[in-house]
């Protein structure tokens, strides 16, 4: 029997066959002609279409002197100058609204606030524009003939003072950009703060001569812009801080830096340990998840999250309850104090007082990893594993005199720059057996803690896990008669 099968698109998942065969065994041979559903066994196939063109390539039509028009007509346009376009363009990027959003440019009394970065390469260029809640920090090239720098106004301190921005798009009211500090750079590199920066008296470019080089002064090093907004989108305050310096012709090209980025209207930056690792000498970042699934619960006061006793003249527990001191990464410390013990106080409310004495108030579930560790990243933070140690004796109180704290740090990252990181923290509370004090008797024991910090960074590895081996084959017989 011959078979022949017509198909349909092979990419739909259900399509019609049509099946011809000839039945040989009929006198005379007969053909038979069927009309079945195939099924597409593939888990990417089309169930149905509603746009047959998809299905196959479109030529796409090329431009020529016929329908060049017609294209036109049917497109957005196009512009021959993109920086010249961009400067002169009267279209916001966002809607007419009474206040800025994410992205939008920063509009000025006549076009936008510029802020100079490399794009295609590294050299300057000043017409890119600066975005609402945008923070950069950028590295630009600028390549000038130092005899024509003072007329060159992008090197100019003015340039970067004298805009105002508008506090919404399209608004009349105008923020003006102050000077908040201006420094200089000599030739030698040594830097001089102003005292003085009224913008009305502001430092212009002067070309002078130094035998047979010429030297440009007051040319723009460093830019950076602080912009303080508000909750409603509005841009209330602008403040601008620059390094001005001197360029000799042996400089060019030089480099300049550009930096903006915004604050919310009554709010602090959050002091952090480290970005990202710790730093040596900063507290530790601690605190404890009040219920399973919530964020880790830290103190405002960034030296109370994880602390010690604080020893003093006295050495009196009692006299110091409360005092504490924090726990600083990288320094090892050790604390303690005396207390005094008689049968007017119970064993078990003295050892729960002790226990409060050497843990603090609130001691931490929790330890941030590194000094820049966000509080809802739980799953990044690591636990605080705390061991109880005892020592049994009969008719004997048992009291926690010392609190030992121990943390296992690494060096994580790059070895050019490596970052710390906490990896383990264990906290020992070591308990011991006194004997109950005769009526009158009095006992002084010492209360101790302690905090040591551990070194747990893997030595640095070659790039190769295992030294490169000569994968060839002799003969057997290649070093005959000799061996």
């Amino acid at each position: 029997m011959a078979i022949l099968i017509k198909m349909g698109d092979s990419q739909f998942c259900s399509q019609k066959a049509a099946i011809y065969s000839l039945n040989f065994t009929a006198d005379p041979p007969q053909r038979v002609f069927k009309l079945v559903d195939q099924i597409n066994p593939s888990i990417f196939c089309i169930h149905i279409t509603n746009y047959k063109p998809a299905l196959s390539f479109i030529n796409p039509e090329v431009p020529d002197e016929s329908n060049f028009d017609k294209l036109m007509k049917t497109s957005d346009g196009f512009s021959t100058n993109a920086e010249s376009d961009v400067s002169l363009t009267t279209k916001p990027d966002a809607p007419n609204t009474a206040k800025y959003e994410y992205g939008v440019h920063l509009q000025t009394s006549h076009s936008f606030l510029r802020f100079p970065s490399p794009l295609t390469s590294s050299l300057c260029t000043d017409n890119n524009p600066a975005a609402f809640l945008v923070n950069q920090a950028v590295k630009c090239t600028r390549r000038i003939n130092l005899e024509q720098c003072t007329e060159i106004e992008t090197l100019s301190l003015a340039y970067y003072s004298s805009p105002k921005i508008l506090r919404v798009p399209g608004s009349g009211t105008k923020v003006p950009i102050t000077v908040q500090s201006i420094i200089i750079q000599s030739l030698n590199k040594t830097l001089t703060r102003l005292e003085d920066t009224d913008t009305d008296v502001l430092r212009p470019l002067v070309l002078v001569k130094a035998g047979h080089d010429k030297i440009c002064t007051n040319i723009i090093l460093e830019v950076k812009y602080s912009l303080t907004y508000t909750n409603a989108g509005e841009i209330i305050k602008a403040d601008v801080f620059v390094l001005l310096g001197a360029v000799s012709s042996a400089m060019v090209p030089f480099q300049q830096k550009f930096e903006i980025y915004f604050i919310q209207q009554n709010t602090k930056p959050v002091p952090l340990s480290g970005n990202p690792g710790y730093v040596v000498g900063l507290p530790l970042a601690a605190g404890f998840q009040p219920q399973k699934g919530s964020g880790i619960m830290q103190t405002t006061n960034r030296f109370g999250q994880l602390t010690l006793l604080r020893s003093t003249a006295e050495q009196d527990c009692l006299a110091i309850a409360g005092i504490r001191t924090p726990v600083l990464f990288g320094y090892n410390m050790q604390s303690g104090c005396k207390l005094r013990l008689t049968t007017a106080i119970a064993c078990r409310l003295v050892a729960q007082k002790v226990e409060s004495l050497l843990k603090g108030q609130g001691f931490p579930d929790y330890v941030a990893p590194f000094g820049n560790s966000q509080a809802q990243d739980v799953l990044d933070w690591v636990p605080v594993h705390f061991i109880t140690q005892t020592s049994h004796m009969k008719d004997s109180c048992q009291l926690p005199v010392a609190l030992a704290i121990e943390v296992k740090w690494t060096k994580y990252g790059s070895l050019l720059n490596p970052q710390a990181k906490i990896v383990n923290v264990t906290a020992n509370l070591i308990s011991s057996s006194f004997p109950e004090t005769n009526s009158g008797n009095k006992r002084t024991i010492l209360i101790s803690t302690a905090v040591t910090f551990v070194d747990v960074s893997a030595p640095a590895e070659a790039g190769f896990r295992a030294r490169p081996t000569i994968n060839a084959r002799l003969p057997f017989n290649f070093f005959f008669p000799f061996v």
